[in-house]
This record gives C-alpha cells, sequence and structure tokens, in this order.
C-alpha cells in the first residue's frame, strides 16, 4: 500500500507532514490579513498618546506582561470577571502584542479606568498596601525615573513606519507632553487606557 511506502522512508514523511503543517497553516492565517475584524481598529480605538506609549516601554521594560496576560477568552468565567472578551481590532496599534497567557497576577486587558490614578500609585509602589495577598513586587524607583522624552519621539517615527497613523503634530508635541514626567506616572497613564476602546461591556 502507498502508505506503507512513506512510512518506511522518514524523509520522505517529514517532507509530507511539512507540506501539510504549511498548506494548512496557510489556509488558516492569509484570509486573516485581509479581514477588516483583525486588521482594522474598532471603532473609538486611537494610538497611544506620547506617556502612555512611554508607560508601555516600562511595562515591558518591568517585566510585566511575564505575569499579566491582555486578552479575555470568550469564556464565561472570564468575561464575568474581566469583561468584554478582547477583539483582535483592539491591538492593531501594539508593537509587540502582549496577548500572553501566563496569569500570575489578574488579566489587564480591561483594567483601564477601573482604579484611580492614585490606586495604581500606591499599588505600584507597594502591591501589599491595596491588596494584603499579592505576591507582586513594588516598584518604588518608577516615581524617581524621568522619562526619556527624546527616545519617545524616535520611538514614534519608528512606530509610523509600521503603520501607526502618528501625525508630525503628534510626534512634535510628544517632548512637551512627557516632559518631567516619571515613569511612574507614564506606566499609569498605560494602564489607565487599556481596554476602553469597548469600555465596559459585558458578554
Amino acid at each position: 500500500m502507498n502508505h506503507d511506502i512513506v512510512e518506511k522512508r522518514p524523509s520522505l514523511l517529514i517532507v509530507l507532514v511539512l507540506l501539510v503543517v504549511a498548506v494548512g497553516g496557510l489556509v488558516e492565517i492569509v484570509p486573516l490579513f485581509f479581514q477588516k475584524s483583525t486588521t482594522e481598529p474598532v471603532t473609538g480605538m486611537k494610538p497611544y498618546t506620547a506617556l502612555q506609549l512611554a508607560g508601555r516601554d516600562v511595562y515591558v521594560r518591568e517585566g510585566c506582561v511575564g505575569c499579566h496576560s491582555q486578552m479575555i477568552r470568550p469564556f464565561r468565567a472570564e468575561t464575568e470577571r474581566y469583561g468584554h472578551f478582547s477583539v483582535a481590532g483592539e491591538s492593531v496599534y501594539d508593537r509587540p502584542f502582549l496577548w500572553g497567557s501566563k496569569r500570575t497576577g489578574p488579566d489587564l486587558a480591561r483594567v483601564g479606568g477601573r482604579y484611580s490614578d492614585e490606586w495604581h500609585r500606591v499599588h505600584l509602589i507597594n502591591p501589599r498596601d491595596v491588596v494584603p495577598e499579592s505576591n507582586m513586587p513594588a516598584y518604588p524607583w518608577l516615581e524617581k525615573s524621568i522619562v526619556n522624552s527624546a527616545h519617545v519621539q524616535a520611538k514614534m517615527k519608528v512606530m509610523r513606519t509600521l503603520g501607526i497613523p502618528y501625525t508630525d503634530e503628534v510626534i512634535a508635541s510628544a517632548a512637551e507632553e512627557t516632559k518631567d514626567k516619571t515613569e511612574m506616572e507614564a506606566l499609569i497613564g498605560y494602564l489607565q487606557s487599556l481596554g476602553t476602546a469597548l469600555g465596559d461591556k459585558r458578554s
């Protein structure tokens, strides 16, 4: 039988398996590049401001993504706890994506607006002051670290080449927006922006 020939020749089997996986992957992935729901921002979605973008860099640098996912699955247990499930149109301006699957801490996809700026500040300085059972590390130095405005402007220019619709005016105003701002303020600004495009909808 033909399958005997394939099974007795490992190299042929490997080639055929790779071919099947490649074709199957292309059939599933390529159409997504042409669906508006995965390539266009949801209504009301705006690119990160200069301060929020700086805060996102702090979020990545400090490893927050290692413990907090930003992707709510469409399951009742998740939507009742976190809010509306995540949709692709919310992440079209994210470079890189921070969806993740690790949840040592809660998912943060809808954390924007759920707590005050002061709550976040206290939480970042010493998490156990507001969540006694938390095992999250403290980040008190963020209150003393100042945002690098020149770095933010340079990053916005790069992001524009990747398709993020930053105008010359927005990039030019980045230095003033982030002037003398602490990394704590930037990170809080970023956290407060998460999930706000869809509001607090429940599925």
